[in-house]
């Protein structure tokens, strides 16, 4: 598989359907790869648009370096593939913490290269409790803590958060357990320290760069997401992006991708037939 290098010398794995079409770049979630999207880049390719997946430092094919798991560095590994490859009027879309590159993309380098942005189940605006942001999901204690457990339970953490990452509280699995499986060893291809230290970045505050973004915006959610609740993530997106609409998927767990695909793809060919 093709790799680029970012500016700071880390080697990004990619995939990339090539072709003429409107680039759509897939920002993964936590603790996953650009394989995750497997399933829904066939349809986004087969409708004329160009796809390209990669796998974000320390997880999936691509390098594993012992530092940059901030989203300054993370945002600038996204501009850096998008300079490599030379894309312009690109959409980019956020999944989980993979919003927290979209956002801060926006917030360090502006809608260069951009035409539309979306954010699927994303950590977008801001998770953590504080005084200034009361509607959070959790104080900074309870990100540290489930760090702490995926650094030193490393095996039983991933199986339970994936776990979760395909249900709901009222209809448990909602997927085969094939593509849970299947979850389970993309994200055992992620560096454990890699993967532990990013967990404490979901915490960041992206109310800010979420206000520049200037650009159509589509935000997608599941009601039934356990990994990152609707209401204190995707919900609040239009009080801070002029431009976003919220899509709900009704009883969609956090991995709506791949539980309801059909909605969740039509949704982005929708949106993208707008730019």
């Amino acid at each position: 598989m093709p790799t680029i290098t970012t500016t700071n010398g880390v080697a990004l794995n990619y995939t990339d359907t090539g072709g003429e079409g409107r680039p759509l770049v897939l920002v993964h979630g936590w603790p996953l790869s650009g394989e995750s999207f497997a399933g829904n880049i066939p349809v986004f390719a087969d409708a004329g648009y160009r796809v390209i997946a990669y796998d974000r430092r320390g997880f999936g094919k691509s390098d594993k370096p012992a530092d940059g798991y901030d989203y300054d560095t993370l945002a600038d590994d996204l501009k850096s593939l998008l300079d490599e490859l030379d894309l312009d009027g690109a959409v980019l879309l956020g999944f989980s913490m993979g919003g927290g590159e979209v956002a801060r993309y926006f917030g360090r380098h502006g809608s260069h290269r951009v035409a539309g942005a979306i954010f699927s189940g994303s950590i977008a605006p801001a998770l953590c409790i504080t005084d200034d942001n009361p509607d959070g999901a959790m104080p900074m204690d309870g990100f540290q803590g489930m760090a702490d457990q995926a650094r030193d339970d490393r095996d039983n953490f991933l199986e339970q958060f994936v776990g979760w990452f395909y249900s709901t509280e009222e209809g448990g699995l909602q997927v085969d357990d094939d593509v849970r499986a299947k979850g389970l060893e993309i994200a055992k291809q992620s560096d454990p320290s890699a993967a532990a230290e990013t967990i404490l970045i979901w915490a960041t505050d992206l109310r800010e760069d979420c206000r520049r973004i200037d650009v159509p915006t589509l935000v997608i959610h599941g009601d039934g997401d356990i990994n990152v609740p609707m209401a204190k993530s995707s919900q609040r997106m239009p009080e801070y992006v002029k431009d976003a609409r919220l899509h709900v998927i009704q009883g969609g767990p956090h991995g709506a991708n791949d539980s309801h695909a059909d909605e969740w793809n039509n949704a982005i060919l929708d949106f993208l037939k707008t730019l």
